[in-house]
């Protein structure tokens, strides 16, 4: 039986590592994803495939594409695909930091490490602004329902797709503002994350409030913030069974839908995007089978 991968249903782990792959020209993809499909649980090994590696095998996700970049007034959200992705998640560095060598070895023949990046849980599951992230996300089966591929068949059902950006805070800029600005500018206040009814209009709460969308537009945020020296933001993710939702949330973010840029752009930024196909898991591995790739004898 699939089902879905375990951590994208899981709460946000105490510590995360993301690794980013491009393929190598030539190379036997699919022996090199037949290997990772054996040695990924799912729950510390979390997998999503882009575009480019699914069309390098001569395949098609019905859904999968590459996140298109966006121009906005004085703001860029770029994109920046990679072939695959994984997410490593645990309860201590230096394992995740172990482990994330075992794949690079084990894939070398067929991947190059591209970008990695460490991130970790913040407090009750806040941003480094200090405000509590994924306030929103749905529960339980509507969870489920969210973020899960039903009724398409062996291979696709259980799968889900991964909107991925690091976004990158002007900690100065957040910081002069007043704790009042602050407040409108998230649409709640920090002090006990009660949402704001006279927030503008450009608070990044009402710029993406999942049930004011036709079709409302739900998916799962699992973001995890992340320092590299003095630099730092949030690592965002959020699962969906499309990247309908997501796009449509973006795309009223940027103020293509009426004119109004979510306040978030006044001291944070996207530095990266990607999109990923999550596959299912069927016997302890992940399910290749839309790929054409047979599970590891």
């Amino acid at each position: 039986m699939t089902e879905v991968q375990a951590g994208i249903l899981a709460p946000v782990p105490r510590h995360g590592r993301y690794l980013s792959f491009t393929a190598r020209h030539g190379a036997d993809l699919g022996a090199a994803l037949r290997w990772l499909a054996a040695h990924a649980d799912g729950a510390t090994v979390l997998v999503g495939l882009g575009e480019s590696l699914v069309r390098g095998l001569g395949r098609h996700i019905d859904g999968l594409r590459n996140l298109q970049a966006v121009a906005g007034a004085g703001f860029d959200v770029p994109s920046t695909p990679a072939a695959l992705w994984c997410w490593l998640r645990g309860d201590e560095r230096g394992v995740l930091m172990q482990r994330a060598r075992t794949l690079e070895q084990g894939l070398s023949a067929a991947f190059v490490l591209s970008h990695t990046l460490d991130a970790f849980r913040h407090g009750s599951g806040r941003d480094l602004t200090g405000y509590e992230d994924g306030t929103e996300n749905p529960k339980g089966d509507a969870a489920v329902e969210a973020t899960v591929v039903a009724g398409r068949g062996r291979g696709l059902d259980g799968s889900s797709f991964v909107a991925v950006q690091q976004w990158e805070h002007d900690f100065s800029a957040f910081e002069a503002m007043p704790a009042a600005d602050q407040d409108h500018a998230i649409g709640r206040r920090k002090s006990d994350n009660e949402e704001l009814e006279d927030a503008p209009e450009s608070s990044h709460v009402k710029r993406t409030a999942q049930e004011s969308f036709t079709p409302e537009a739900f998916n799962l945020r699992r973001s995890m913030p992340w320092t590299e020296g003095r630099r730092g933001g949030l690592h965002f993710v959020a699962f969906g069974k499309s990247f309908d939702a997501f796009e449509a949330q973006l795309h009223r973010m940027v103020g293509a839908e009426d004119g109004i840029v979510d306040a978030l752009f006044g001291f944070s930024r996207p530095i990266s995007g990607s999109y990923f196909w999550c596959p299912p898991m069927a016997g302890g591995a992940l399910d290749l089978s839309a790929l054409g790739i047979a599970a590891a004898e």
